[in-house]
């Protein structure tokens, strides 16, 4: 945690994490935590990698959420044949594979694959990445091609030398995790070296990988955000003991309303956190069982979305505490200001998830591909 804190400017500035903290956290297998374990990765239980992701979410957001979205797209490797899969994640030292959420690539059927070409966005960290997955309608015969009546998605493994980066994450907040777009054109992809993305079938039937992959990537984004929060509070309680605000007789400590403030902050943090560690091990030891139901997916996305939106209003009552202070660009307390903000504009942290989780704990309909 020193090395990555020792960073954190540097992280900001470079839009990117520095190369060294990159390959040490690649060395640690922090990148393969969320591999299965018969490939030579870690199978972390979910409990124990959300914990890891919150402390280093405490030493930089950036980081934190870099390591999450590399960490959790790794669970592909379950549902891909392993040799094919060590390939992709161990053949290649610190092999990391950087994806984009949206299927808006066109991947047309050839002998033996598939040629792949689009333009893609939020693709965390492919500055580092040996591969970008590319995301792809399938093109067969001038025709979308169809699975269950709907159109069929794939990721298509492209090694980065074969796509364009381009240079997109121009943003205020989370700007090290150069979530930049990239490019492929005309990429021939074989076969094996693709994955259904909503439907492959799991071929390593382990819990980790029982639990939705938005679920996965949620508890770890709601742990990075809770984290800085915790950062936060601590950051606000050292100026609180040094700063007399201007035309104020006392330091900013000894006044009730930042006293009070400080306190509901710590209540909502403790709770925040309360909840989703609860909701993480109850979907947990439901998927150790093999009896994941939609009440446990409505219960993580309800702890993931409020843990991320209770950071957020953690984090602003102390910016607006620290007055003039934390508008410069040095302080954390701006810098996390600008980074939950990023975070609250996710799809993790959308205002819509409670609507969501109010209808079905109502007996509504709902769309259960969002739990």
């Amino acid at each position: 945690m020193p090395q990555i804190r020792s960073c954190a400017d540097e992280i900001d500035a470079r839009r990117e994490l520095p190369r060294p903290l990159f390959e040490a956290m690649a060395d640690a297998g922090l990148f393969h935590l969320a591999v299965p374990r018969v490939l030579g990765g870690g199978e972390l239980d979910l409990p124990t990698y959300v914990q890891v992701i919150e402390e280093i979410g405490k030493a930089d957001a950036s980081t934190g959420w870099c390591l999450n979205q590399g960490a959790i797209f790794g669970t592909y490797a379950a549902r891909m044949p392993r040799e094919v899969a060590r390939r992709i994640w161990f053949d290649t030292p610190r092999a990391v594979v950087s994806n984009t959420p949206a299927a808006t690539a066109k991947a047309i059927v050839v002998p033996g694959g598939y040629r792949v070409t689009g333009r893609q966005g939020f693709s965390t960290g492919c500055r580092h990445a040996a591969w970008v997955a590319a995301h792809a309608q399938i093109i067969e015969n001038g025709q979308i091609r169809l699975e269950n009546g709907q159109p069929e998605a794939r990721y298509m493994f492209v090694p980065v030398a074969e796509a364009e980066l381009l240079d997109t994450w121009k943003v205020r907040g989370m700007r090290g995790t150069g979530t930049h777009h990239f490019a492929v054109h005309d990429a021939f992809v074989p076969t094996e070296r693709t994955v259904l993305s909503q439907t492959a079938p799991l071929l390593e039937n382990a819990p980790l990988y029982r639990i939705p992959r938005t679920l996965l990537f949620a508890s770890g984004d709601a742990a990075v955000a809770l984290g800085m929060a915790r950062t936060c509070l601590e950051t606000f309680g050292e100026l609180a003991g040094a700063k007399t605000p201007r035309a104020m007789q006392a330091l900013l400590r000894d006044q009730s309303m930042v006293q009070m403030t400080v306190g509901q902050a710590e209540a909502s943090l403790r709770s925040g956190r309360a909840f989703l560690i609860e909701a993480v091990r109850e979907i947990w030891a439901a998927s150790v069982n093999g009896a994941i139901t939609l009440d446990h997916r409505a219960n993580m996305r309800l702890a993931t979305t409020h843990g991320i939106r209770l950071a957020a209003q953690i984090i602003d009552s102390l910016y607006n505490l620290a007055g003039a202070t934390a508008a410069y660009e040095d302080h954390l307390l701006q810098r996390h200001f600008q980074d939950i903000h990023v975070i609250t504009q996710h799809l993790q942290g959308r205002f819509s998830h409670y609507e969501l989780v109010g209808r079905h704990a109502l007996g509504l309909k709902v769309d259960e591909a969002r739990l």
